[in-house]
């Protein structure tokens, strides 16, 4: 008998009304570069109303999703409590009914098509992601004492559009992945993995970034790298990774994030300008939810 079409989705979480901008470019961006594949949401309970009214209007299909907490108290960062819904992301792990998913965060614009993603090869117990960034240009205190630019993968790239490095063991930042993109085959098997390392109280204690430091250890040899494009013109996804998000405010908090914050504002306008002609008070109310400053 002949296997059916392969089941693919783009999936994203949201707990909260804060980060409803982010999902929305994001859905519209992959709209933007012809995806063939649907983004779908995990919500928690946690989600308002109007934020689900929203995504009901733009047909962006939710999955209930139970939140993930270690069952220990885990210490955050001030600056990081952002990351405390994260763990939920997990749950993408268990989301058997696709055959392979990529995993986003919120706060990405997609630029160019990337559903090349679904046919990489992988393993079944393998998964794929970008090397985290170690340069910490902004000499954020809290972030590992090694995450300095000569111990990031990124820099030992020969240029912009180099293959990305192996996963190396030394220098330890170059064992890491960053989280916010992820290619996985949802399994049973690949939750329980994930799960297994969530018990281990000693290991999560020393996590500096909930599901991105749990995932490097969870697949320690078993992380595809995927390329980070460093020129414009290449560029497939651009991921907002600092607190502050470009739906905080028009004018960025720093002159060099200028032009990249401007892609999300672009892309904001041209989705907002769509919504208006399906649903002029969804519209309204989206745009209330932005440039209002503050924290997200």
């Amino acid at each position: 008998m002949a296997a059916g079409p392969r089941r693919f989705a783009y999936v994203t979480l949201l707990t909260r009304n804060s980060y409803l901008p982010g999902l929305l470019v994001l859905w519209f961006s992959l709209r933007e570069v012809e995806s063939r594949y649907p983004l779908v949401v995990m919500v928690t309970h946690t989600l308002p109303l109007d934020a689900r009214d929203l995504l009901r209007k733009v047909d962006i299909r939710m999955i209930e999703a139970e939140p993930v907490r270690p069952a220990f108290e885990h210490y955050l960062a001030t600056s990081d409590f952002r990351f405390a819904d994260t763990w939920t992301k997990l749950r993408g792990f268990e989301l058997v009914e696709f055959d392979r998913i990529v995993l986003l965060d919120c706060d990405m614009v997609v630029r160019r098509n990337m559903d090349d993603l679904f046919t990489l090869a992988l393993s079944r117990d393998e998964i794929a992601a970008v090397h985290v960034c170690a340069c910490n240009p902004y000499d954020i205190k809290h972030y590992p004492k090694d995450w300095i630019p000569q111990n990031c993968a990124h820099s030992a790239t020969s240029t912009p559009t180099s293959p990305p490095p192996k996963v190396a063991e030394e220098p330890r930042p170059c064992q890491q992945l960053n989280s916010g993109t992820l290619v996985v085959q949802p399994s049973h098997q690949l939750f329980q993995t994930v799960c297994r390392v969530l018990q281990d109280e000693t290991a999560v204690r020393t996590f500096t970034f909930p599901d991105q430091d749990l995932l490097a250890t969870a697949f320690h040899g078993k992380w595809i790298p995927l390329p980070c494009y460093g020129t414009e013109e290449e560029v497939r996804c651009i991921h907002y990774i600092l607190a502050d998000k470009p739906w905080r405010a028009r004018t960025p908090p720093r002159q060099e994030f200028v032009k990249t914050h401007g892609w999300w504002w672009d892309m904001f306008d041209r989705m907002v300008s769509a919504l208006e002609d399906v649903d002029p008070e969804a519209a309204r109310w989206t745009r209330t939810q932005v440039d209002k400053g503050g924290k997200v």
